[in-house]
């Protein structure tokens, strides 16, 4: 078992990154520039190190283990910290060159998603040996991220009380939505508001993880969260099923499940907004192209 990281283990790493991100070892053969024989031999040996069966290569194709899928998020965490450090250091020497890592909340509006597109053009455009990695990530994981150093710059939504340790810079948007059923749930005639007879609390709603609980609560009323889901695509689905109550937003009910059924409900009782923002971990060195980024984003954003 791998008790120490040589270099020749970190190559090995990449190879298996490579293979694991494209999906299999003919099509990391360009990426790598290296023979399929010589591919699984390093995974090979790579397995070897780690006393791991990280993959199954066959006719069924090619598919991670568990062990893979974990060694797997490992090496990215580990491959995208070293190219920021690698960024941050040129940086120190005014050679703006090299990968900047963008996260993205899962469940961006489109008109957001394209903003970042139009971003990424424009920085790249003006700093020619600029590239980048677009990453997208749950919404629990979003401060975790901003801080460990594995990105430069995050893409989301922010409700909760601010760290310290983050930087937000507003975009001018704003994540806005309803509570939502499907039209074949009891309150799904209840658009307009609730009357004093209905308790939310005696019907079953699903939360997002990470989201704030102050979200599920207005005035006398409070949702009553039976189970989580892990992102507003997952939630949207459990509505759909007709059996729970839960917060989307607008633009993704609009996009994802038009005429699948969806009503908001309750008016204003539960309308949220939240703000999205760039965000960046305070040690994170805002050089020019960071600087450039983030106005860009701003400027985008606003125009969509």
């Amino acid at each position: 078992m791998l008790n120490r990281l040589q270099e020749s283990d970190i190559k090995l790493l990449r190879v298996f990154y490579a293979v694991a991100s494209c999906n299999g070892f003919t099509a990391a053969e360009p990426v790598l520039r290296m023979q399929r024989p010589n591919i699984s031999a390093a995974i090979k040996k790579l397995e070897e190190r780690l006393d791991l069966v990280l993959c199954h290569r066959g006719r069924g194709g090619f598919q991670m283990t568990k062990e893979g899928e974990v060694v797997f998020q490992e090496t990215k965490r580990i491959f995208n910290a070293f190219d920021n450090f690698v960024f941050n250091l040129k940086s120190l020497h005014d050679d703006f060159s090299g990968h900047i890592t963008l996260v993205l909340m899962s469940s961006l509006p489109l008109r957001l998603s394209q903003a970042v597109s139009k971003a990424v053009k424009s920085t790249m455009q003006k700093f020619d040996d600029i590239h980048f990695n677009i990453q997208t990530r749950l919404y629990n994981e979003i401060e975790h991220v901003a801080l460990s150093g594995e990105c430069h710059l995050v893409v989301s939504s922010y409700d909760m009380v601010k760290p310290e340790s983050l930087v937000f810079h507003p975009l001018g948007v704003s994540n806005t939505g309803h509570l939502y059923c499907h039209e074949s749930h009891p309150l799904a005639k209840y658009t307009e508001g609730f009357p004093d007879s209905v308790r939310l609390e005696d019907y079953a709603s699903v939360g997002i993880t990470g989201l704030s609980s102050s979200n599920y609560v207005n005035e006398q009323q409070r949702m009553a969260i039976h189970t989580f889901s892990d992102s507003y695509e997952s939630c949207l689905s459990a509505v759909l099923t007709g059996n729970y109550l839960g917060l989307l937003p607008d633009a993704l009910v609009q996009s994802h499940a038009p005429g699948l059924g969806l009503v908001a409900i309750g008016g204003d009782a539960f309308r949220f907004s939240h703000e999205f923002f760039a965000i960046n971990g305070k040690n994170t060195i805002l050089n020019p192209v960071l600087k450039h980024c983030i106005r860009e984003l701003n400027y985008f954003a606003q125009q969509e």
